[in-house]
């Protein structure tokens, strides 16, 4: 099964000290582990000017594979895309 966009959905996430990636996220009252990275696109180069720079993160969970965003300007992480059966073990 393919990524499915979802309209953004607000989560908090937690990053490691000195790379700053992505390390668990806080969906609600979930609490997800990040299993693996799977893929990180900077769009600091390129960008729409009414948005700003971000940054897209792909990553693996338990149960989920998530397309997280990182708004640079306003340093907030949103989830705009899931998969839950494209999750390999």
């Amino acid at each position: 099964m393919a990524m499915v966009r979802v309209a953004p959905v607000p989560v908090k996430v937690r990053t490691g000290r000195f790379n700053r990636l992505p390390q668990e996220i806080t969906w609600g009252a979930d609490r997800l582990p990040v299993t693996r990275l799977v893929a990180m696109r900077d769009e600091r180069s390129a960008y729409p000017a009414i948005t700003g720079p971000r940054t897209v993160f792909e990553v693996d969970t338990p149960t989920l594979r998530l397309a997280l965003t990182f708004a640079h300007r306003s340093r907030r992480w949103s989830i705009e895309a899931l998969d839950r059966a494209g999750r390999t073990a």
